[in-house]
């Protein structure tokens, strides 16, 4: 019982803690701030207890490494 209690304590303290850095991301967006790096690193924390974070984040990575391959492309197109 102690167990279930102790994870169920630590999910919500996990949670907490992750949504507070992802609003605090947010509110970097319209503020002079790393914006990004915050979200991924609040959806790093509740993707450690929530699954749906952690496939949002790997999402994520996955648009910002297609983000970059584009822009190489079209950057490397733009010299020639």
């Amino acid at each position: 019982m102690l167990i279930k209690t102790l994870k169920a304590a630590k999910k919500v303290i996990v949670g907490i803690i992750g949504g507070t850095i992802v609003l605090l991301g947010a509110i970097l967006l319209f503020t002079p701030g790393p914006a990004a790096v915050v979200i991924f690193l609040g959806l790093g924390v509740l993707g450690s207890e929530f699954i749906w974070a952690k496939l949002l984040l790997e999402r994520l990575k996955q648009k910002a490494k297609d983000g970059i391959e584009l822009y190489k492309k079209f950057r490397n197109r733009k010299k020639t």
